[in-house]
């Protein structure tokens, strides 16, 4: 079984500040990316139906256009999304002044169209507004809980903080992509957030533990950190394109996003745990200087 071979990276040849250039300004930009797609639409990502309310049909044409299928309805869908695979497209109309439509009229006009109605349901603003509540909630626990485990695990503030900055990067990254791409929050991404936040205390709390905590040379330890914790990313980068291309050419758009957000997620954790998380490290060991 062939195996990845983790170059050895001369970081001696590098400045804290120059390790730490890059992940603050790519973070800068996420965060001006989020805070205006807040100020442009309410919300610092984009929602769908599940927090906000609305109607999703699944309609089998034969042959008919996008163009067709909106002109189908009473009122106007928020999207229409084929499905690569097959004559189907996925309808969703959102509550914002559509919610007098039910989606017992909505299907109805689908088959007066002569679309086959595959699949409808409906999500109320209500219970839309108590999942995100939850939701969101539970991503905020997460990253607290993870914060408080990890001051609790090392005792020392830097190192400590090293590994919290990294995960709220990769999540900041992670949602500025979602917007830059169009993906919109749901139970699904929500769940591949949480997923991240564990990847990436998982390979911080590597490479602060081979740092820390075992003997040998800082680089020496650094690349041993490297050569399980890429190695480990990247197999899960790999595996999480594979699901995402298969999932966008079937047609599954949960795991398509699921797998998009996880394959941003994860290269930004690389970026974070490898130059951000590591250079801060190296100030707390050798106090500012670089060696």
């Amino acid at each position: 079984m062939a195996e990845f071979t983790v170059p050895e990276v001369d970081y001696t040849r590098y400045s804290n500040y120059q390790l730490v250039a890059i992940p603050l300004i790519i973070l800068a930009v996420a965060l001006l990316i989020i805070a205006s797609w807040y100020v442009l639409t309410g919300s610092p990502v984009t929602q769908g139906i599940a927090f906000t309310g609305g109607t999703e049909i699944t309609v089998e044409t034969d042959g008919a256009t996008t163009t067709q299928i909106v002109e189908a309805f009473s009122v106007e869908p928020e999207s229409v999304q084929a499905v690569p695979t097959a004559n189907t497209y996925i309808v969703t109309f959102q509550s914002n002044g559509n919610s007098g439509v039910a989606v017992t009229d909505l299907t109805r006009q689908a088959e007066q169209a002569g679309f086959e109605v595959q699949s409808a349901y409906e999500v109320s603003p209500s219970f839309g507004a108590t999942t995100q509540t939850l939701a969101l909630g539970g991503v905020g626990v997460a990253f607290l809980g993870m914060s408080v485990l990890v001051f609790l695990m090392f005792r020392v503030f830097v190192p400590s903080i090293a590994v919290v900055v990294s995960a709220f990067s990769d999540i900041a990254i992670s949602v500025a992509l979602m917007n830059v791409l169009g993906i919109e929050l749901s139970l699904g991404t929500v769940a591949a957030l949480l997923m991240i936040i564990g990847y990436s205390v998982d390979s911080d709390i590597l490479l602060n533990n081979h740092v820390l905590r075992r003997s040998g040379d800082f680089y020496e330890s650094t690349y041993r950190a490297m050569r399980t914790g890429v190695t480990m990313t990247l197999t899960s980068i790999i595996a999480m394109s594979v699901m995402a291309a298969v999932a966008t050419a079937f047609g599954i758009q949960l795991l398509a996003a699921i797998g998009t957000v996880l394959v941003f997620g994860l290269i930004a954790d690389l970026m974070n745990t490898y130059l951000l998380n590591l250079s801060l490290l190296r100030w707390y060991k050798f106090k500012g200087v670089a060696r």
